[in-house]
């Protein structure tokens, strides 16, 4: 049975996808400056963590000196920065977000990476087809107004045995850690969120979008669904987080 595809985020009051993008994009624009702090305090610096781990599961693609690799929705560029730093690889970052992409051009200079940041769409990515070697994305994917686009538009630009890696938020499976993680998130994470960005309305809409995004085997289906092979997941910090990868 072919998985039904969830359709992408929708935000208070965005009728589709047109309305979704302009709504997430303000949302990130105004947290910018921000977002970096929250990250790491919000999970109490779990991230840095997932993030290692998604560089580690990638070094066999990050080893070939020839590697064309894209981070996706690359926000500030934490994971982009990542990347060139465990084998040298160059990366391109892709965000819409323009005051996001400033951060992450600003942390490339400071630590002296060739990484190159461009603002774009991940619905309409400016390369050609068969064209990279990896993909990534590092919770941006949830924010997509078509996931089946997005997943569709990381296939494209892949070469035959092309990687893609989506970490994303996902859902505990231990009922008790479930119930504790979903008050910290409706409940703590906005009030603190909102405190520091000044902008409450993000951080209620941040964990909303985690609630209504694919659980990790719902996802995995729908990448298959999408055409990619070999997918696998893992699960972190008790299934708060899940780590997807596939292959073209």
């Amino acid at each position: 049975m072919i998985p039904s595809f969830t359709p992408g985020t929708r935000p208070p009051g965005a009728a589709d996808d047109s309305e979704a993008g302009r709504w997430v994009r303000r949302m990130f624009a105004s947290v910018a400056r921000r977002y970096d702090l929250l990250n790491h305090l919000l999970s109490f610096n779990a991230d840095r963590g997932w993030r290692r781990r998604t560089v580690d599961r990638l070094d066999k693609v990050l080893a070939s000196p020839d590697a064309q690799v894209l981070d996706l929705c690359c926000g500030t560029g934490d994971l982009m920065l990542a990347l060139e730093a465990k084998r040298g690889a160059r990366v391109w970052g892709c965000d819409f977000c323009h005051p996001m992409l400033v951060i992450a051009r600003e942390k490339t200079a400071r630590q002296h990476l060739r990484s190159i940041v461009f603002e774009g769409d991940a619905l309409r990515l400016p390369f050609r087809d068969a064209s990279l070697d990896l993909v990534t994305t590092a919770f941006g994917f949830r924010n997509l107004a078509n996931y089946q686009a997005g997943l569709a538009e990381m296939l494209r630009v892949l070469r035959p045995g092309g990687v893609v890696a989506i970490l994303e938020f996902s859902r505990p499976r231990q009922k008790i850690f479930a119930a504790l993680y979903d008050f910290y998130s409706r409940r703590v994470l906005p009030l603190i969120g909102g405190m520091i960005s000044g902008s409450r309305e993000a951080y209620t809409y941040l964990p909303e979008s985690v609630h209504r995004f694919p659980g990790a085997e719902e996802l995995a289906g729908q990448m298959q669904a999408a055409g990619f092979r070999e997918v696998s997941f893992e699960r972190m910090t008790a299934g708060i987080v899940a780590l997807h990868l596939g292959a073209r």
